[in-house]
């Protein structure tokens, strides 16, 4: 596992994010000061995703130690997706994306990782970038989250209305 940058690393890396030097982060320099490792710009949806994440006050923008918790939260995510990544492609394919999610606990049928593989590939190469990894785990999760109160007998199985729907997809889409 590597060890958390040190602080004094991590003040360069945000003051070069922060093209405006106003003191915090919006989603467009975030996206500007994360790598893929595929050389494309980090995935805006991800970017923005992982900044509701860590905007403690939801100002739209992340602060220093917001963004400290934040890069040391996509370096978990790197080291992750490095693990998972067996043919060492840079990416993920459906066979190493299954493991990972058994590895987290979910038991996903094919079709449905092909169904994640296809909408999180934005490369049309039915492989997964580092960023686009982040995000379909993250859907998932909050996903999953909002779902868990509404399977009461825990057998993968809810009965919620049409608002509560909405608002767990709501939860993830905006």
């Amino acid at each position: 596992m590597q060890q958390p940058m040190a602080p004094d690393a991590l003040r360069r890396i945000f003051q070069r994010a922060d093209a405006n030097g106003n003191g915090s982060i919006d989603a467009n320099e975030l996206q500007r000061a994360l790598s893929n490792g595929i050389n494309t710009p980090f995935n805006i949806n991800t970017v923005r995703l992982m900044l509701s994440m860590f905007d403690r006050d939801y100002s739209g923008t992340i602060e220093f130690n917001e963004f400290c918790n934040l890069f040391n939260y996509v370096q978990r995510w790197r080291e992750c997706f490095m693990r998972f990544d067996s043919d060492r492609s840079g990416t993920i394919d459906s066979r190493e994306l299954t493991t990972a999610f058994q590895t987290f606990g979910y038991s996903f049928s094919p079709n449905f990782i092909r169904l994640i593989t296809c909408r999180f590939d934005r490369t049309r190469r039915g492989v997964i970038a580092f960023d686009d990894f982040v995000y379909a785990c993250a859907c998932v999760q909050i996903l999953t989250n909002a779902f868990r109160p509404y399977d009461i007998q825990r057998n993968g199985f809810a009965q919620m209305s049409y608002e509560q729907f909405l608002t767990a997809a709501f939860s993830v889409i905006l």
